[in-house]
């Protein structure tokens, strides 16, 4: 299964620190999930592939969404 998302900033250095915020999920992702985050000029792409379970693939997702919130939060 395979899952992106694609946030919007206002400017190229704002995607990028969320970028590197996130960069550690990309590293540390359980066994049998791929995370990969680029910051693109403003956007922000993330694709998540699982290899199992919707609901593992719904808990990253959650997961991502949380972290990212957090770092536009600190932003």
């Amino acid at each position: 299964m395979r899952a992106r998302v694609i946030c919007t900033y206002e400017s190229d250095p704002a995607s990028r620190a969320i970028a590197a915020a996130l960069g550690p999920d990309n590293i540390q992702a359980p066994k049998g999930v791929k995370i990969n985050t680029a910051a693109r000029g403003k956007t922000l792409v993330t694709t998540l592939e699982v290899d199992g379970r919707i609901e593992t693939l719904l808990a990253t997702l959650e997961d991502l969404l949380s972290c990212t919130s957090t770092a536009e939060s600190i932003l």
